[in-house]
């Protein structure tokens, strides 16, 4: 296999405000788009030419990943006009394949912090003949999945949508949204209208027959589609335990990138990140959290779980927990805020403005 299709082309409406300037894939995490992580993972993998499904600021990526010789890859980019959901984006992508009808396609969701095995879900596809394989995941509450039950074989038996009753989750196996399509699978698919694989592609194919594999890897995987799962996955990456040849550093509780300052006696824990240019001052503590290109973190600010997005500023000993923070907001002094806020971008909080506990 060398051949795959990234779809990358998504709003990313739940990461706002970290996605209003910046596609979702092109967020950094552990210091780099995310985008490079999947991109590393697959050339490790033995993948060497990659079309970039694009849709939304779709000029970012090509500017960034150029050719994709940097990283040893061949890459390619096609920009749907309209956005042709999952399904539409694959058969968009299909012209700028090589593989003849037999060949196997690796097909990956954008938005996925996975430890998958790459090599081991073709190599199921191939033994089994699948016309399509998809890595399974096992999830303790599947409530916010559709399901896929699989035979004892792992062929699957069929699609469920979002069980609503405990009677519904007949298994805990989701689609963890990474697949092998043979080639001429593709080419089945409606040109020029959105389709969706999930709901559209997949329960055709099963109604027409067609051999569809699971494999389930229960290795590390996290769907990065908000904001606190995504300051979680920087984290996990800067930790080591989500595996990716693409962190700049060696694993450990924290990253700090090289035109980074950081006081002497401020304290990193927790797989934080400090970007580019940024700075975090006296007696600041920042934990588990993300902080971007250009921002400050003034002296004695405590932060945790939290994102701090480009050019930023948090205030003297400001207080921020599971908080996104647009680009160029400025968070005053002594502000407190909690679980779920999002800042947006270039919003201004004034000094002791906004707090969840008492100014005492």
């Amino acid at each position: 296999m060398t051949e795959a299709i990234l779809l990358v082309g998504g709003r990313g409406t739940r990461l706002r405000p970290l996605t209003v300037h910046t596609p979702k894939p092109m967020v950094p995490a552990a210091g780099v788009p995310f985008l490079t992580h999947q991109l590393a993972r697959a050339r490790a993998a033995g993948v060497d030419h990659i079309v970039l499904a694009t849709s939304y600021l779709a000029e970012v990526f090509e500017p960034h990943f150029g050719d994709g010789s940097a990283l040893g890859l061949h890459l390619e980019y096609v920009t749907e006009e309209e956005p042709l959901g999952t399904g539409g984006a694959i058969r968009n992508a299909a012209s700028y394949l090589h593989s003849g009808p037999e060949d196997p396609v690796l097909v990956f969701n954008g938005d996925i912090l996975t430890g998958l095995d790459i090599r081991r879900l073709v190599a199921t596809h191939e033994t089994t003949g699948a016309d399509v394989s998809l890595h399974l995941t096992q999830v303790t509450d599947p409530r916010a999945y559709g399901l896929v039950p699989t035979d004892g074989t792992g062929r699957v038996l069929a699609f469920l949508e979002k069980p609503q009753t405990p009677e519904e989750i007949v298994t805990d196996q989701i689609n963890a949204g990474a697949y092998v399509f043979r080639r001429s699978v593709i080419d089945t698919i409606p040109a020029g209208r959105p389709v969706s694989v999930e709901r559209e592609t997949f329960p055709d194919l099963l109604v027409a027959g067609a051999h569809l594999q699971g494999m389930v890897d229960s290795t590390y995987w996290l769907d990065l589609g908000t904001p606190a799962a995504f300051v979680r996955g920087s984290a996990d990456l800067v930790l080591g335990r989500a595996p990716s040849p693409a962190v700049p550093g060696r694993c450990g509780d924290r990253l700090v990138l090289p035109t980074a300052r950081v006081a002497g006696d401020a304290k990193l824990t927790g797989g934080t990140v400090v970007g580019e240019g940024a700075f975090v001052g006296e007696g600041a503590r920042v934990s588990g959290s993300t902080v971007l290109a250009g921002a400050v973190v003034e002296p004695g600010a405590v932060i945790t779980d939290s994102l701090i997005g480009v050019r930023a500023r948090i205030g003297e000993r400001s207080v921020l927990t599971g908080t996104v923070v647009g680009d160029g907001a400025i968070i005053g002094a002594d502000n407190e805020l909690r679980t779920g806020v999002r800042v947006w971008c270039d919003a201004q909080i004034p000094t002791g403005a906004l707090r969840f506990s008492s100014d005492q």
